[in-house]
């Protein structure tokens, strides 16, 4: 009977949820070392037997990583790389005391992912996990052994000291963490992450393609081997290991007090768990600017021919749809009428009424507002990073074209942006390093919400503006959550009855600071939970425009714009749609 690759990955699956006792785990095809959430990174198992125990071992300590790194403490750089190293190193020696056979696997799968690299090719957070594990009992290679020589300031007396006391405090997660910190500071890794600057563009750009290749990893098939017992072999030794059903309701009979002490030292919003409470660790060097604020007058005047240049082609079509728009919003007008009014305009089908009985008032009739011209609508530009280039110059045109065609059918609009004042947390992120970088502070980094129109500016005074959205070094990170609650409560104090936000954005929000010191999940659960409000109270019109990307797994009412050939046609249905 021949097992297939499914199976042997459920197999794997099964195990690890049975020693986790998390059910929500899910199995992802990805080139990462360590878990990201509840996702276990694995690829199709080997058939080669040789190669099955390198595989298991990657699945062992990730399984251990899930159970026994409970407490989120995460910097960036080199240095935060290191940290989850030394973390990863905790879990699997923990790990390996409880089942024997899994740290020969864990052994194996080390050498496999370092036998082939150069001292040049190979990174400093790999090395310090073997180095440590070393420190533990795991047997190292000799090429091992030769690339750990290279790590600088690992041999001194205070490194090693260091170390000594990490081994002894291992069991005690929060000890740990903080020894772990004291040896990166030995290594001279706080000083290189505390002074990195605000210009990390490139580092963004390679973090953002780094994150895409995750999520299209092509599934990379290992050698073959047409012995299919090898692979009933493998489901045995994954069978064999797993523990003993009552093993596991032991360990879950846990009593309530028991329960209470472990979970006090815990986020409320565990990885991979929904976002309850959303926090901000300081709005003091937060602000709210106005687009010409950011430029001199030169350079707004400069950014606003650039764009003009972007906006060239579309002229001919942005004047076609203004019209079609025109003539579709006046149509609908069917003026119509409030009669028997003591004043307004005379109804002159009442004179004869009037003549003949006095005793009647004069009849006067007023006409109706119409329903489209009661209507505010407030463009929401995502201004991200990740937007650079062609979505930003999309998104810019988008609102041209919104703008400009609604203001000739007497619809007000405003324009609003949002970003970081920084990179990596700016002036938020020195405060809450200054107060000890406690874990789960919140959001951590400076908000910058910008106003490039008003409502009650015409397009003809605030078209210079705009231009600033293509500033260099505008775009940094983007915290949507925050940015729709502004946008929103901007509209909640407008007077006009219809209130429409129009979201334009390529995907979800990123700030690495916030990210890197509360979960993963944390930014990403408070835009859902904005929009299920805005959703909710159902006084605002919600609709996103997805700017090459699918947007639809946050808001009901979404569209994608891939290219300016389909610009001018879909920002014509929706907004035909939207007045309807």
């Amino acid at each position: 009977m021949t097992i297939k690759s499914d199976e042997q990955l459920n197999a794997a699956l099964s195990w690890t949820k049975a020693l986790t006792k998390n059910k929500d785990i899910v199995l992802e095809n990805s080139n990462r070392l360590i878990p990201k959430g509840s996702k276990v990174n694995l690829k199709n198992p080997p058939k080669i037997k040789r190669k099955l125990a390198a595989w298991k071992g990657r699945s062992d300590r990730q399984a251990f990583w899930l159970k026994h790194n409970n407490i989120k403490k995460t910097l960036l750089g080199n240095a935060g790389e290191v940290l989850d190293e030394l973390k990863m190193a905790r879990s699997e020696i923990l790990g390996s005391k409880e089942y024997d056979g899994a740290k020969l696997n864990i052994q194996d799968f080390s050498y496999d992912i370092t036998k082939n690299l150069t001292e040049d090719e190979i990174q400093l957070p790999t090395l310090i996990n073997l180095w440590f594990k070393s420190l533990n009992g795991f047997k190292l290679e000799k090429s091992q052994k030769t690339l750990i020589d290279q790590i600088q300031n690992i041999n001194s007396s205070n490194a090693k000291k260091i170390a000594e006391r990490m081994i002894s405090e291992i069991k005690d997660e929060e000890s740990f963490l903080k020894s772990s910190l004291s040896l990166l500071d030995a290594l001279k890794l706080l000083d290189q992450e505390k002074s990195d600057g605000e210009d990390n563009n490139e580092k963004f750009d390679e973090q953002h393609e780094e994150n895409e290749e995750s999520l299209s990893n092509d599934i990379n098939e290992i050698e073959t081997d047409e012995d299919p017992s090898n692979e009933i072999d493998l489901m045995q030794s994954l069978v064999d290991e797993m523990p003993d059903e009552k093993e596991i309701l032991q360990e879950a009979e846990v009593s309530i007090d028991e329960e209470l002490e472990v979970n006090v030292d815990f986020d409320d919003n565990q990885i991979g768990g929904e976002s309850s409470n959303y926090s901000i660790f300081t709005t003091q060097y937060d602000e709210i600017i106005s687009a010409g604020e950011l430029s001199n007058i030169k350079e707004v005047n400069r950014l606003r021919i650039q764009l003009d240049k972007l906006i060239q082609p579309h002229l001919q079509t942005i004047g076609k749809l203004a019209n079609r728009l025109q003539r579709l919003l006046l149509a609908k007008q069917n003026r119509s009428w409030k009669f028997d009014l003591d004043e307004g305009v005379l109804d002159t089908s009442k004179l004869t009424r009037v003549i003949t009985d006095s005793n009647k008032p004069l009849s006067f009739k007023e006409e109706k507002q119409s329903d489209f011209k009661d209507t505010i609508i407030s463009i929401l530009i995502d201004c991200s990073g990740s937007m650079r280039g062609r979505s930003i110059n999309l998104a810019a045109v988008c609102a041209e074209i919104i703008g400009t065609t609604l203001e000739r059918c007497s619809v007000k609009t405003e324009v609003l942006g949002y970003t970081t004042k920084h990179w990596k947390g700016g002036d938020s992120r020195k405060s809450w390093l200054q107060r000890g970088g406690f874990s789960y502070p919140g959001r951590l980094n400076d908000l910058r919400h910008i106003v490039f129109k008003s409502a009650e500016d015409s397009w003809r005074k605030s078209r210079k503006s705009l231009g600033v959205i293509l500033k260099d070094g505008l775009l940094k990170e983007n915290i949507d959550g925050e940015a729709l609650q502004w946008a929103n409560e901007r509209l909640k104090k407008r007077f006009e009855d219809r209130k429409i936000m129009i979201v334009i954005s390529d995907g979800a929000p990123v700030d690495d600071s916030s990210l890197s010191a509360n979960n993963p999940n944390y930014l990403d659960n408070h835009l859902r939970k904005v929009i299920a409000d805005i959703y909710e109270k159902n006084q605002i019109e919600l609709l996103a425009i997805g700017i090459g990307h699918d947007v639809t797994k946050y808001y009901n009412h979404a569209i994608t714009i891939s290219n300016a050939d389909s610009l001018g046609e879909t920002l014509l249905d929706e907004l035909t749609e939207l007045f309807e």
